[in-house]
Order: C-alpha cells, then sequence, then structure tokens
C-alpha cells in the first residue's frame, strides 16, 4: 500500500486532517494565509506585517482577540458576516486553501502531479502527468468581496 508523504517546510506551524501532518516554517505558512485570503477575495495586493500577523492569528485560533492592525479590527467589526456554519467560515475556507495547496504541493514533490503554466488564463495549473497531462479541477470557493479589507 503507497503510503503519501506529509509536507513539511519547518515546524512553527501545523495542520492536521486525519492521518495527514502538515508542518510549515513562518514565512511559508504566512505566505499562505496571504495567498488564501486573496483568492477569498477577503484582501487584495501585498498586506503588511501586522496585518499579517493578525491575518495568522485568524487562521491560527479562529479569531483576532487582540487586533495587531487595521486588518484585525476590520475581522471584530464584521465578525458576524465572516463566521458561520464551519463549511461557510471565512476561517474554514483559510484553513482548507492553506490544506490544500500544501496537499497539492506535496503531490508535485513525490511527481504525482506537475504544475504548467496557462498563458491563455494566465495562471498556474496542477496536471496529472500519468493521465495524459488531464488539469486537475479543484473544487471551486466562496468569496468574500463584499466584506474585504481595504487599507486606509
Amino acid at each position: 500500500m503507497y503510503r503519501r508523504g506529509n509536507y513539511s517546510s519547518g515546524e512553527d506551524f501545523v495542520l492536521e486532517y486525519g492521518d495527514l501532518r502538515f508542518t510549515f516554517n513562518e514565512r511559508d505558512f504566512s505566505e499562505r494565509c496571504e495567498q488564501a485570503a486573496r483568492r477569498l477575495g477577503f484582501i487584495g495586493n501585498s498586506i503588511v506585517e501586522h496585518e499579517v500577523e493578525d491575518l495568522i492569528n485568524l487562521v491560527v485560533n479562529g479569531e483576532v482577540t487582540d487586533p495587531a492592525s487595521a486588518l484585525g479590527e476590520h475581522v471584530n467589526d464584521c465578525w458576524p458576516e465572516l463566521v458561520g456554519p464551519s463549511d461557510r467560515s471565512l476561517v474554514h475556507w483559510l484553513r482548507r486553501l492553506i490544506f490544500r495547496g500544501a496537499w497539492l504541493d506535496q503531490r508535485v514533490k513525490e511527481g504525482e502531479l506537475d504544475v504548467i503554466f496557462d498563458e491563455l488564463e494566465g495562471i498556474f495549473v496542477y496536471i496529472q502527468p500519468d493521465r495524459g497531462g488531464e488539469p486537475i479541477e479543484l473544487a471551486p470557493e466562496p468569496r468574500w468581496d463584499r466584506v474585504a479589507y481595504v487599507p486606509r
């Protein structure tokens, strides 16, 4: 029986799901948090250090109890619109996208998937080399544009 490896870039942060245990260094995790928030439409371009700190606290703790920035204050101000049933909350989707990205990256590392650049769409796509380059179809994610954080 083939056992897939666990993603690891360091020991600063841990995400677990079932038998999978993914560990991240601080830089990798913070970049994945930003990418997930951007993909969900919750943030636009880059955010500054204190905003990243609040975003990481949101992902790790499920809330921002002591905001370090306007982003943390925004999360608390919009909390009723960000929280909801577990499969619909912003925290759930941030964690899900971080985990999914690491899972896909581990599959690339193990040679199960490849990555190509789709010039027409301007995006990177995961493909299955053993299936003739068939692209991986990722489940769509909801958008949080209506409550997006816009720096002042």
